[in-house]
């Protein structure tokens, strides 16, 4: 258990919360939410001891463990794979240092068979005959191969090393656990296998991440960081935020009964209790929610950004053939002899084991790569926008934001302008702002503004959740659930996938499979985990 007390987090005159007064509690997971730079990092920091808070204090119960998720990947460079692990649990891990010292010796003294005869009893008493075999068995479910356990740190790649360093925080069930953005750079395979794990386990986990399926999945309490507060309610990130959207709604309805408005939120959250009831966490999630008091629900103090785009003219029949397209990297086959057809109203999420393959496709399909064979032809009623991962050449410019933008807008009046980027949230003397400055989601909502101006009726989005908050990423979603055109996307966001696509085709070096199916129906598919499994083989 974490226990807050009187905590007050300031930064020169900037105050970011006060007051804080919260137990976490073992056997719940609480998702830590807020608008970028409310503090939700700094708060995992001080929980942790890395920062010290201006006031207060934070304490865990005599003898508990804390786990923290490393954010340095350089930090381990010379350390093994499978030792890094281990040294996830510090007390077992100073152990088997002492222990293996001990009995490296050649003088070999009477006093050090005493030490090493006490070492060996908390080894086992602390089950560190099974530690190596654990630390692999979570390696293994993180997708890191056994071949590699034994590699230094510093020959994996930048997507191994956040693997490892999640299977260090897991390592040795801590009994609380902190974790900041763990989804990010983990396939989605991977991230479900890390749903499950955190499903069941039984001790106090506080969790930041903007994938709002892993928060929904795992969470049973969101606590919220607004108003320079921290409030905790009953819950996970979807009912936090249908609820607060529904009490947004009550409170601009000034003249609505307050009878009515305490009926509608007993309505919403019966609703709510039965979409628990489907849950992994039935029975735990289902008792907290008869404790939730609707007086908890409030409107948030969140800015949502109003992404709308609209097509200048209904597509025709013909979308987008493809046929015959190979494409490899440095000898990799990403796919090969990739034939099909889109077709009108179809929203296709493109999946692969390697990412690189649907930048590769889409970098063709937008004439800025060149295949190694095959061809493909848009129809003649089509307009597409283009949102790349990797955006940086778009800002290698002096311009501010108003200039910037006007670049790529036929109407370049700077009411226009100024009006487009307020829909973003940019704002007064952020307009003046040069773009090279700009953070990643500043330049991610300024590529969105980009891609409104066209009024294409086709979206090509190589994955659009990078660097978005939760606001950007929920107005994103919402906007293209209704989009009345096609969309090509790639995503790691399970929430998004499963809302937009109804279609969905995946790469692999030995054909695709291509299935008109909701996400959560083409993942359950016994038939097609077969298909993928031949497919990938060995490649």
């Amino acid at each position: 258990m974490i226990t807050v007390s009187d905590l007050d987090i300031q930064f020169g005159k900037r105050i970011l919360f006060q007051d804080v007064n919260i137990k976490f509690i073992p056997g719940n997971c609480y998702g830590i939410i807020g608008a970028n730079g409310a503090g939700k990092s700094t708060f995992l920091k001080v929980i942790s001891g890395e920062t010290e808070p201006t006031r207060g204090r934070v304490a865990l119960m005599p003898g508990e463990r804390l786990s923290v998720l490393a954010q340095d990947h350089f930090a381990f460079d010379e350390y093994s794979v499978l030792d890094t692990v281990l040294m996830g649990h510090t007390t077992l891990w100073n152990i088997m240092t002492e222990k293996n010292a001990i009995y490296a010796k050649e003088d070999f003294s009477d006093e050090d068979g005493i030490r090493a005869s006490e070492l060996e009893e908390k080894f086992a008493e602390m089950e560190g005959w099974n530690a190596e075999s654990d630390a692999a068995t979570l390696l293994g479910g993180l997708g890191i191969k056994e071949s590699l356990h034994n590699s230094l740190m510093k020959d994996l790649s930048g997507k191994q090393k956040v693997r490892v360093l999640l299977a260090r925080a897991l390592f040795g069930k801590p009994d609380n656990l902190l974790l900041d953005e763990p989804t990010n750079d983990l396939d989605l395979e991977t991230v479900m296998w890390l749903e499950n794990y955190l499903t069941n386990f039984e001790q106090t986990v506080l969790i930041v991440s903007h994938d709002r399926h892993f928060l929904d999945s795992v969470c049973t309490h969101t606590v919220d960081i607004d108003f320079g507060r921290l409030k905790l309610f009953t819950g996970n990130y979807g009912f936090w935020y249908e609820s607060s959207q529904l009490a947004l709604r009550q409170q601009q309805q000034q003249n609505k009964k307050a009878e009515e408005k305490k009926k509608e939120l007993e309505e919403f959250i019966r609703r709510f209790s039965a979409n628990v009831a489907k849950s992994k966490q039935t029975t735990s999630r289902k008792k907290m929610i008869e404790k939730l008091n609707i007086e908890e629900i409030q409107p948030s103090s969140r800015r949502y950004p109003g992404i709308i785009f609209t097509p200048g003219r209904e597509p025709g029949n013909q979308i987008l053939e493809v046929s015959g397209l190979t494409k490899s990297i440095d000898g990799d086959i990403l796919f090969k002899d990739l034939c099909f057809n889109v077709e009108k109203d179809d929203k296709i999420v493109f999946l692969s084991r390697d990412p690189r393959a649907m930048t590769a496709l889409f970098q063709i399909i937008n004439g800025e790569e060149q295949p190694d064979a095959g061809t493909f032809k848009w129809g003649q009623t089509i307009t597409t926008a283009y949102l790349p991962l990797d955006n940086a050449h778009y800002f290698n410019s002096d311009y501010n934001l108003l200039e910037w933008l006007g670049q790529f807008a036929q109407e370049t009046n700077e009411v226009f302008l100024k009006g487009f980027l307020g829909r973003m949230l940019f704002s007064g003397e952020e307009l003046l702002k040069k773009v090279g400055v700009l953070s990643g989601g500043e330049k991610m909502r300024c590529m969105i503004s980009r891609m409104m101006l066209k009024d294409a009726n086709v979206l090509i989005l190589d994955t659009p959740t990078n660097h978005l908050d939760l606001e950007s990423i929920q107005a994103f979603n919402n906007t293209l659930c209704s989009f009345k055109g096609n969309i090509l996307f790639s995503s790691h966001d399970h929430e998004f996938i499963q809302t937009v696509a109804n279609r969905v085709i995946e790469l692999t070096p030995r054909g695709i499979i291509d299935k008109i199916a909701e996400y959560d129906d083409y993942i359950s598919d016994s038939a097609v985990a077969a298909l993928r499994e031949r497919l990938y083989g060995d490649a």
